[in-house]
């Protein structure tokens, strides 16, 4: 299983941004949906890791949050609400959002198991994900919002899609194109099924089965 704990960031000099981001996070498929746990933190479950990958993608587009990934064994049933819930993965979300935290100038993201790891190679296969997920949040964090004007009507990895767009905008094809090139658009399509089944990797080392 894998836990998301989600912290805003310089929220003593913010508003509280929490409302919104429960409403924008709200039609995931999870096992406990997002809720504000403590002051300026949500926390959600989730079982599909390319939900994850997904969720954290989002977030990160929106800036102003730290996003920590904890994975391993969570304690069942699931109560009603998130902030009774328990077990490692819960543990590890903690952990991974106060480093998420302190990560400077990259994206702050961060995955992580319960130290020490319950199984050996399942911290490597942690900071494996993690890499993967950092580069691809880069690509997103770092476009501008003329791209995002683009991007959000060009349908990744399928063919025409850049036609269709470019019609529905009234622009140029060249202009679809020039913006899905510089933003990566389908290379952070193509790669998110990679860094889900890095986390998927994770779930299995722990589990005890061959990487």
């Amino acid at each position: 299983m894998f836990v998301m704990t989600i912290d805003q960031k310089d929220s003593r000099k913010t508003p509280d941004r929490v409302p919104g981001l429960l409403r924008h996070l709200a039609g995931l498929d999870l096992e406990l949906p997002f809720e504000r746990t403590v002051g300026d933190e949500v926390q959600a479950a989730a079982s599909s890791a390319a939900v994850v990958v997904d969720a954290a993608l989002q977030v990160l587009r929106l800036g102003g949050w730290s996003v920590g990934i904890g994975a391993g064994a969570v304690e069942l049933p699931f109560p009603a609400s998130s902030r009774e819930a328990g077990g490692d993965a819960f543990i590890a979300a903690r952990t991974a959002v106060e480093r998420a935290k302190k990560t400077g100038d990259r994206p702050p993201l961060a995955v992580s198991v319960v130290e020490p790891a319950p199984e050996p190679g399942a911290a490597a296969a942690a900071s494996d994900a993690e890499a993967v997920l950092v580069l691809i949040a880069r690509l997103v964090r770092d476009r501008t919002e003329a791209e995002w004007r683009i991007l959000e009507h060009v349908e990744p990895l399928k063919w025409g899609a850049q036609t269709a767009a470019a019609r529905k905008l009234g622009i140029s094809s060249q202009a679809v194109s020039n913006a899905v090139q510089r933003a990566g658009w389908n290379e952070e399509w193509a790669a998110r099924p990679a860094a889900a089944a890095l986390l998927e990797r994770v779930e299995r080392v722990l589990a005890g089965e061959t990487p």
